[in-house]
């Protein structure tokens, strides 16, 4: 069976490539150069960030395990200050000024990271600082990137294509490790980080395309939502989204499906900070020397994104559209809980290594292009403000908050065990929160494609 949408050739057969794709990925022909911008665009960003997470792992263990908690919560308080400079760049800009200015953003600070560590500097330090900055970055950059793709593609569209975007980056998590390993025993750490502001460089590239793209299809069908300057031309004019600069918050206050939404990245953020801190000091104690554990942590990225590749390509789309993404949503959390009963019989290396690779490949396998999908049925407002907020602020308070929860635990003598079997009743809750999140996306969803009766009997036929 096709995918919908497929128009035949005038031979009254399709080319044998639109066949293949169509069964394969469920992609139609005219998607088709938009799916390659937005494949290639989450390729280069995160082969870009996965060539500096390997050391951002490493300096959280050189900045001390001990002071972790501290570091997270620098990262929230660094995540307070970014949202509301975001915010009043998306006031001020349209979409094809903001997203190259915020991009140029982080790669200028990239190669202020590569003068400082060239410095004579204190190392402790600046490792804290760069633990911090790439917590916040690599947040803040992938959050944008799936509201432009929330803000790109329709929702029918995003049930069929966001697993096969996702694998673009996955792929680039594949490649960016793998760089890692291989270049950074003869180039060094500290000389990675132009390679990764350039692959970041490309990403602009990508934007420009996209947007083209999209102006392209709302010029065919007016219907897309684009406002049109008709005085002088048929191109669809873009306008600056305004607002407050603080506009993310009150949505979030005022709408219980964000607020839901919110509820979810706690948990899950919560969860993995759990789990972050378990595998630091496992690492931390296996191992002494810092490139081991840093190439340690490169093979559990290679490893995580090798398994993850395949299901976003052929298997993720499917689930959505087979199981629902009330369940979608569901199976990780409902997995997790078995990972955490499994590190409370045994927290050893073996076992948290295994947990780990799970989990990040389920996450970004199935629940990460699942999560997004719940932005799709909302306002460019939305997807783009409120978003952010709750992808940074709301993900990085979660994260903060728990690491001291943690550390409270910890300090009242509860064995890593104990904290582990602690924290499957969360994952319950984190699996009922999801699902009842993706029921209500598939209602909205509903709703939109198909307008209360009064409305059909007003709209002219």
């Amino acid at each position: 069976m096709n995918a919908p949408g497929h128009r035949k050739t005038g031979t009254g057969r399709q080319p044998i490539m639109d066949v293949l794709i169509g069964r394969t990925m469920a992609v139609n022909h005219h998607e088709l150069r938009a799916l390659g911008w937005a494949f290639s665009y989450f390729f280069a960003l995160l082969c870009s960030y996965y060539i500096i997470r390997p050391m951002r792992d490493e300096m959280g263990i050189a900045g001390g395990v001990e002071h972790l908690q501290w570091m997270f919560s620098g990262t929230f308080l660094a995540m307070l200050a970014v949202v509301p400079f975001f915010g009043w760049v998306t006031r001020r800009w349209v979409t094809r000024r903001f997203l190259p200015y915020t991009y140029a953003f982080f790669i200028a600070n990239l190669l202020i990271f590569f003068v400082l560590f060239q410095t004579n500097l204190t190392h402790a330090h600046v490792a804290r600082a760069f633990f911090i900055w790439v917590s916040v970055y690599n947040l803040f950059i992938v959050s944008v990137f799936w509201s432009f793709m929330a803000d790109t593609f329709s929702n029918e569209q995003a049930k069929r294509l966001f697993g096969v975007i996702a694998a673009g980056g996955t792929a680039g998590a594949l490649a960016g490790p793998l760089l890692t390993t291989v270049l950074v025993v003869h180039v060094g750490p500290v000389n990675l980080l132009p390679v990764s502001a350039a692959l970041l460089a490309w990403t602009v590239v990508c934007i420009h395309r996209l947007i083209a793209w999209k102006q392209s299809a709302a010029a065919i069908s007016p219907a897309a939502g684009a406002v049109r300057d008709r005085a002088t031309t048929d191109r669809p004019v873009e306008k600056a989204m305004g607002g407050s600069i603080f506009a993310g918050v009150g949505l979030v206050l005022r709408s219980s499906y964000l607020a839901g939404i919110c509820l979810l990245i706690v948990l899950f953020s919560s969860l993995a900070t759990f789990l972050y801190f378990q595998q630091a000091q496992i690492v931390r104690d296996r191992f002494d020397d810092p490139a081991t554990r840093t190439a340690v942590f490169a093979a559990m990225d290679f490893s995580v994104n090798a398994i993850t590749l395949f299901f976003q390509v052929f298997l993720t789309g499917r689930m959505v559209r087979k199981i629902g993404m009330g369940w979608t949503l569901a199976l990780i959390p409902l997995l997790l809980m078995i990972g955490f009963l499994a590190l409370g019989a045994a927290p050893v290396l073996a076992v948290i290594v295994v947990v780990q690779v799970l989990r990040r490949a389920g996450n970004y396998a199935v629940m990460r292009p699942a999560r997004e999908m719940l932005y799709v049925v909302l306002s460019r407002e939305e997807k783009y403000k409120a978003k952010n907020f709750i992808d940074t602020v709301v993900y990085r308070g979660g994260d903060a908050v728990s690491a001291w929860v943690y550390a409270g635990l910890q300090g009242a003598g509860l064995a890593a065990s104990r904290i582990a079997l602690a924290a499957v009743p969360l994952a319950g809750i984190w699996a009922w929160v999801s699902f009842k999140l993706g029921k209500r996306q598939e209602r909205m969803a509903s709703a939109a494609a198909d307008p209360p009766l009064e409305q059909k009997r007003r709209t002219p036929s």
